[in-house]
């Protein structure tokens, strides 16, 4: 049986959603081990999401913030627990575990798949020259150690060709066995609206409270915490903290859209639960994002300062015609049985 070992500092949100789903569905052919860290957002009962055989490494010197002595010594740990394991295959998931980790596989028998989940250099608000060298380091350590890169996105795998041609996408998707479909009646005039994620410079809090703020009348929820917490000032908006997943879930179903404000993505898992269920999904152009929402069709994408106005301009008909073309969307394109085939070709082959 092939050893896979998943390298994650991303340990929360939309990765652990996919991760829990990609190693669930593959443990049956692999002998399986996370090497990890704790973020705030990690559900404190991680491991009862994954099966029982399921092995796990924390690395606590790997941290979210650009920390070189830390970042040194979790790749000096990461670089043992590699030797000490043996994988046939190294399974990266976001930037700093796809930096550290192909670094600690150089020079070492194993195949190597990289989930960048969201290329930092992608980023909206950052200068050309920040974006320059993101995308440097990227491109040099793609070079230092051959793998496959995974794009969650059209967008994304667009951008993985420029840094590698050793690029597949491999769309994200959901398991939607897992999530439970509550109907509810719609008040335009007292609409409940909502995000999912930390809330930091990323997710563009300051934009939500922009929304929240034009439409005081509307219930706005962030599901989720961080450190710019302070950005949502306008009266309407409940901050819920932390929640299970089952909890987002139930929450969410209470909801009649999801807004996502943020500033880049890979592709949010979270956009994809949010359209098989039903919301109207309205969300800021970049890749990722505007990979997923084909305009009036199966949601909206906006601009800065077009959010308000498109949920103004909402009717009943609009709202029911737009999200069972969403919940079909996701049903044919990003059901997440595909996707485990494809992983588990790749980790056959070893190639794409």
């Amino acid at each position: 049986m092939k050893k896979i070992v998943h390298i994650v500092e991303a340990f929360g949100g939309g990765v652990f959603t996919y991760l829990v789903d990609l190693i669930n569905n593959t443990i049956d052919d692999y002998d399986i081990t996370i090497i990890y860290n704790i973020r705030e957002q990690t559900p404190k009962n991680f491991k009862e999401y994954f099966d029982k055989r399921v092995k796990f490494i924390q690395i606590k010197n790997f941290t979210r913030e650009i920390n070189i002595k830390n970042d040194f010594k979790a790749f000096i740990e990461i670089e043992k627990k590699i030797k000490e394991l043996k994988p046939d295959i190294v399974h990266l998931h976001s930037t700093k575990a796809g930096i550290i980790g192909r670094i600690a596989t150089i020079g070492k028998k194993t195949n190597v798949i990289y989930n960048p989940h969201a290329f930092a250099f992608l980023m909206k608000d950052i200068s050309k020259t920040k974006k320059a060298i993101y995308w440097g380091i990227e491109k040099i350590t793609a070079m230092l150690k051959k793998s496959i890169i995974v794009g969650c996105s059209k967008g994304e795998y667009e951008a993985a060709l420029k840094i590698s041609t050793n690029s597949i996408c491999i769309n994200n998707g959901i398991n939607v066995e897992k999530i439970n479909l509550t109907k509810k009646d719609i008040n335009l005039s007292k609409l409940n609206i909502c995000t999912i994620g930390r809330i930091d410079k990323q997710k563009n809090p300051q934009e939500f409270n922009n929304i929240a703020s034009e439409l005081t009348q509307m219930n706005f929820t962030w599901i989720g915490d961080g450190e710019l917490k302070n950005k949502l000032t306008s009266k309407n908006i409940n901050v819920t903290g932390w929640k299970a997943r089952e909890e987002v879930i139930k929450i969410l179903n209470q909801q009649d859209i999801f807004v996502l404000t943020s500033l880049w993505e890979g592709l949010p898992i979270s956009l994809l639960e949010a359209m098989y269920m039903k919301k109207i999904c309205i969300v800021s152009n970049v890749t990722g994002n505007k990979d997923v929402i084909e305009n009036n069709k199966n949601g909206f994408v906006a601009n800065d300062n077009e959010y308000a106005q498109i949920i103004k301009q909402l009717t009943i008909e609009d709202i029911e015609r737009i999200t069972e073309n969403a919940h079909k969307d996701v049903l044919e394109k990003y059901n997440f049985k595909e996707n485990v085939k494809t992983y588990k070709k790749i980790y056959e082959e070893g190639k794409i």
